[in-house]
């Protein structure tokens, strides 16, 4: 067994322990979802950032900015980054006021049950997704520190991070996430000093990068309206697709306050989009400094290998899986409270506290284990948050903003809007093919919506017709 792979061993085991004392505070299903609901400023803020800045900020982004440059990085760190702030200056305070456990609680108050049943399903998939990319990251990891192939590598990811993560629930991870946070940001900035000062200087290093790979839209592209339309697909996926994601939701629904849930999302923004550039940074200088690359997502790992003496691998490789950790722990608890809180449990009311906290557990370990699958045959990271981004959420998207903003607002219309949604981009993405299946979902979502409600108040006496008062 090498040093490397011992050394990132060591380094588990230790977050395993730390998962294991914090969890001898979770006594129920609340405290397993939300920490309770008294998170401050500083477990917040690294929390948030965390929850969205594991393997894709770090390999899939240095990997996708090596193979095409700013093409290929729209949705990380720049995407992720406005969500985040967005969330805090418009969302956070209104969702954290209404008390909520989960997102689909909020679609349940504003329209009915029916449509938070139908959220929760259709967001369930989008954390799988989310989970099998930093699965398949730890892998590569592991694959690069090892002489492990990616399978074996990506199957002892996938039982170390369903463990930690079925053990600890959101107060563990929280407070894990500042030593993971505070790692990751070391580890980045020593491989960034390290590349830029072997290069000659950070003006060396920025004349190294090919100008023409410095622009969000292909340069094959020359149709102005196409342009316009790739450009507005590329940021619409993360930002629409990410405003309704449970994953970093459940951070400001656990803080102490309203506002200290706002102001940690905005900190949280500042923190991705500044850390979130070391990782773009280095695959377009990596490009120039190691060509050829057979496998694009290795660059990180390799470029931190070859610059840094074994024992700065170690804390490097130790900051990836830092983020690889607290990312999974989130997407895989954010999954396990939408099937638990609002499906199962809906069926079964008079669930012990005990009895709910097993139940989140073994949906932990069940949707884990689905995770894995999917991890192992997805085609790179990249592509697994994107699609966990598009997956379903046009329509979710849609009845959000809707039910945020609205004074009144409709079921039929909203269970079509989903349906449709849904639909748009599947049939589009996977069987039209349709380059730009995200923008046709939301306009066909939109559409739908406002769609169904003139033809209900054509059709449906005013006294029957299903529009609920938001404000009551």
């Amino acid at each position: 067994m090498s040093g490397y792979l011992i050394g990132i061993l060591a380094y588990i085991i230790f977050q395993l322990i730390l998962g294991i004392i914090v969890s001898r505070k979770i006594h129920s299903d609340d405290d397993f979802i939300l920490a309770g609901r008294k998170l401050g400023y500083l477990l917040v803020t690294f929390s948030v950032f965390a929850t969205w800045f594991g393997a894709e900020s770090c390999i899939g982004t240095s990997g996708a900015a090596y193979a095409d440059g700013l093409v290929g990085v729209t949705a990380d760190p720049f995407g992720y980054a406005i969500v985040l702030f967005v969330l805090g200056l418009f969302f956070a305070s209104r969702l954290w006021n209404m008390k909520l456990t989960t997102i689909s609680d909020f679609f349940r108050n504003t329209y009915d049950s029916n449509v938070e049943k139908l959220t929760a399903i259709i967001l369930i998939p989008t954390s799988l997704l989310w989970a099998a990319a930093q699965i398949r990251a730890f892998g590569q990891v592991l694959s690069a520190s090892s002489e492990l192939e990616l399978t074996i590598s990506i199957t002892i990811s996938a039982i170390v991070v369903i463990l930690y993560t079925g053990l600890g629930g959101l107060l563990a991870d929280a407070i894990t996430d500042i030593v993971q946070g505070v790692i990751l940001i070391i580890g980045l900035f020593v491989i960034f000093f390290s590349v830029v000062g072997d290069v000659g200087g950070l003006s060396k290093a920025i004349g190294m990068i090919d100008t023409t790979r410095l622009t969000f839209v292909p340069h094959s592209i020359t149709d102005p309206w196409q342009r316009l339309l790739t450009m507005a697909e590329s940021w619409a996926v993360p930002i629409c697709g990410s405003l309704v994601a449970q994953e970093v939701i459940s951070r400001m629904l656990g803080a102490r306050s309203a506002t200290v849930a706002r102001r940690s999302s905005l900190l949280a923004s500042l923190m991705y989009i500044s850390i979130g550039m070391i990782p773009l940074f280095i695959g377009l200088v990596g490009y120039h400094v190691m060509p050829g690359l057979q496998d694009p997502e290795q660059i990180l790992p390799k470029m931190a290998q070859f610059h840094f003496h074994k024992y700065l691998y170690i804390i490097f490789a130790g900051a990836l899986v830092s983020a690889i950790l607290s990312t999974v722990d989130s997407a895989l608890l954010a999954s396990s409270a939408l099937l638990n809180h609002n499906l199962i449990f809906t069926f079964y009311p008079n669930l012990s506290d005990k009895s709910k906290l097993i139940a989140d557990r073994a949906g932990v370990i069940l949707l884990g284990i689905t995770s894995y699958m999917l991890a192992l045959h997805a085609e790179g990271i990249y592509s697994l948050v994107k699609e966990a981004s598009a997956f379903g959420s046009a329509g979710v998207f849609v009845i959000y903003i809707i039910g945020m903003y609205s004074k009144k607002t409709s079921v039929p219309a909203a269970v079509v809007t989903l349906i449709t949604g849904a639909c748009t981009y599947f049939i589009g993405k996977f069987f039209i093919h349709f380059e730009y299946s995200f923008l046709l979902s939301v306009l066909v979502a939109v559409v739908s919506y406002y769609s169904v409600v003139l033809v209900t108040k054509a059709i449906v006496p005013a006294e029957l017709l299903a529009l609920k008062d938001t404000d009551s």
